[in-house]
């Protein structure tokens, strides 16, 4: 227990252990100094990509999400599973896979944690520019297969954001952070590697 994190963890127990994410139960003392239990969802994080054309156009994916029952407007994105792995290597991984694309110019657009009260999945968006086609890509599995890809200009997902037409987390969050970042002339652009403050538990 510290200053900056006085919530103390007094007992852990793991409920569920699963090919991405671990279900537990955390007894921590709160401030009044009773103890709570708090049921968390343990996540290896992962990365999204608001890839940007040289016309102003933002690359996006729609595919089938089981969990809501909907397929869903998304930016290019994956999970932060491979031992080792950068969060930059992953995003551009996960680009070419997902997109056939590549990009000359990385930078970290935003950071997030996707829902705080229960899991402690972080997400890197990246802001991808200088967009070129390479080949291969990546043999499709389950929801991928039936996958799609297409561009669209950035201030038309920003309209479907509004009216509930993008309601991915890290889609709105990244492409809403895209225009303010394109309004201020790309300032506040951290590079592609720079410290990670939203997921110091990895």
């Amino acid at each position: 227990m510290s200053a900056d994190d006085p919530y103390e963890v007094v007992g852990t127990d793991t409920k569920f252990t699963g090919k991405v994410i671990t279900v537990r139960v955390d007894d921590v003392r709160m401030s009044d100094g009773r103890i709570a239990a708090r049921e968390i969802i343990a996540h290896p994080g992962a990365v999204a990509i608001v890839a940007l054309d040289d016309e102003g156009r933002v690359v996006l994916v729609n595919q089938y999400r089981t969990p809501v029952r909907a397929r869903l407007d998304e930016l290019p994105a994956g999970l932060l599973d491979v031992a080792g792995e950068p969060a930059l290597a992953a995003a551009q991984r996960e680009l070419a896979e997902e997109t056939g694309l590549a990009a000359a110019e990385w930078n970290v657009l935003v950071d997030l944690y996707s829902s705080p009260g229960m899991t402690d999945e972080a997400v890197r968006i990246f802001l991808a520019r200088g967009l070129t086609h390479v080949p291969g890509g990546f043999e499709p599995e389950h929801e991928e297969i039936t996958m799609t890809t297409y561009r669209e200009p950035l201030s038309e997902s920003v309209r479907r954001v509004l009216n509930g037409g993008i309601t991915n987390a890290s889609a709105v969050a990244g492409i809403l952070a895209a225009v303010h970042g394109r309004a201020t002339g790309w300032r506040d652009l951290r590079a592609p590697d720079a410290p990670w403050p939203a997921r110091p538990g990895h």
